[in-house]
């Protein structure tokens, strides 16, 4: 029987995507690991592999289809023997599944009807391809015992042809928990509804500009933070003469070796730090619990067209200023070309959104779960503060907002935190100690 290629599923958030490419056609002969397809996902365009070797017998889902479910077959895989008669009824519906989406609330991966993989003895998933799958069920096999030779050990045909039947395991594929889990409930459309909106500017000339996956999800998850996520914030200014000065001269000593530090790379540094000075804000709200990490991830907002990406910094604490300087610098520039991979951009415990260099004063930031906070940097402008001696004087000050989920931080702690963020920048030398 045909084997189904099926949409894959190529972040843990991702539910659905864009057929952007095809880099085989039908007739093509290919092997585990060639190249399929380019997928573009909310975030990235990626190429997606092959998991066993055949024939592309039917192509069901053409170039540049939007809106594809992740689970959805999008063409037919021919394995030895089996021929483009073979393709039966069962896939032709496939090719109608991947019309653009009306709706942008999404769709669970788990309504799909892909095969569900066995869980190993550690608790994780045991991967193989549904061909591998139905001929260990035919044989009587326990995937968890067989080692997987194709792309990220992902079990194939060649696998499991040549195995020991071992009738007693055949229940294991057939009971796996996973398959009972609820899907989580779809999201509530926020506002009226497209037709009620367009009604209301009949006769007044407009464009429609349709949400992109990046869009969609932006708006999503945004919705879902500030209605789900018991918000408060915290203010404070910080006076950045000192850090200002520190800064022209670490950059005279840099210069030579291509280095420049921005007021951003500080601010990095200092949240990174506070991080390990107030660890119990080092936290990420998990459902049920709290989940406090040891290093310090910081997440930094990148604005690309259409959006912005969260790069996050891992072990910000350990970096220099000059190794989180370039580093960030590399996120920021692949972001806006979009080539991140997932793991760059996904994790973190606390976020940094700075539109200072806009000449924004101060904002309010939304907090990005399951961050426990996120700190919004405005500008740094010259104001009359009074000095520690009571006289008037003038000082660079940047106000700062923290905006945090009090779910995982109280008012008390968070102060302590904001306190300790201050105390980095404003004391600049500190923070190489």
């Amino acid at each position: 029987m045909p084997t189904e290629i099926l949409m894959p599923a190529l972040s843990p958030t991702m539910e659905e995507g864009t057929l952007a490419k095809w880099l085989v056609k039908e007739g093509d002969t290919v092997q585990s690991g060639d190249l399929l397809a380019e997928i573009e996902t909310d975030k990235a365009t990626m190429e997606f592999e092959a998991v066993d070797d055949g024939v592309i017998g039917k192509i069901l889902v053409a170039e540049g289809t939007e809106g594809v479910k992740v689970n959805t077959p999008i063409a037919v895989l021919l394995e030895e023997g089996e021929n483009a008669a073979d393709i039966g009824a069962t896939s032709a519906p496939a090719a109608a599944a991947p019309a653009p989406a009306a709706a942008a609330a999404p769709v669970a991966a788990s309504a799909a009807p892909a095969p569900v993989a066995p869980k190993a003895a550690d608790g994780g998933r045991v991967f193989a391809s549904p061909l591998a799958r139905r001929i260990a069920a035919d044989k009587g096999l326990d995937l968890t015992k067989i080692a997987g030779s194709g792309p990220r050990g992902r079990i194939v045909k060649a696998d499991v042809q040549g195995a020991t039947a071992k009738p007693a395991a055949a229940p294991v594929a057939a009971a796996a928990p996973a398959a009972a889990a609820p899907a989580p409930a779809a999201a509530a459309p926020a506002g009226p509804s497209t037709e009620t909106v367009k009604k209301m500017y009949e006769g007044r000339a407009y464009e429609e500009i349709k949400l992109d996956g990046m869009r969609k999800t932006i708006a999503a998850r945004l919705s879902e933070a500030k209605q789900t996520i018991p918000h408060f914030y915290l203010r404070r200014d910080i006076k950045l003469d000192a850090l200002l000065k520190f800064r022209g001269q670490l950059n005279k000593q840099l210069e030579a070796r291509g280095v420049k530090l921005s007021v951003n790379d500080f601010i990095i540094k200092a949240v990174a730090n506070a991080l390990q000075q107030v660890p119990a804000c080092n936290a990420v709200w998990a459902g049920d619990r709290v989940l406090q990490l040891k290093p310090s991830d910081v997440a930094v907002a990148v604005a690309i067209e259409g959006g912005l990406f969260t790069p996050v910094l891992k072990d910000a604490d350990m970096k220099s200023l000059s190794a989180l300087s370039t580093e960030m610098k590399d996120l920021a520039k692949r972001a806006r070309d979009r080539k991140l991979a997932p793991t760059e951009y996904q994790g973190g415990t606390f976020a940094i959104s700075n539109l200072g260099m806009f000449g924004i004063d101060n904002f309010d930031a939304i907090v990005n779960p399951p961050h426990a906070g996120i700190l919004a940097v405005g500008s740094g402008v010259k104001k009359p503060v009074v000095g520690a001696d009571g006289e008037l004087t003038v000082a660079t000050v940047m106000s700062v907002t923290m905006s945090v989920d009090h779910r995982v931080i109280d008012g008390a702690l968070g102060a302590e935190l904001l306190q300790a963020i201050v105390d980095n920048l404003e004391n600049p030398l500190t923070m190489l100690a």
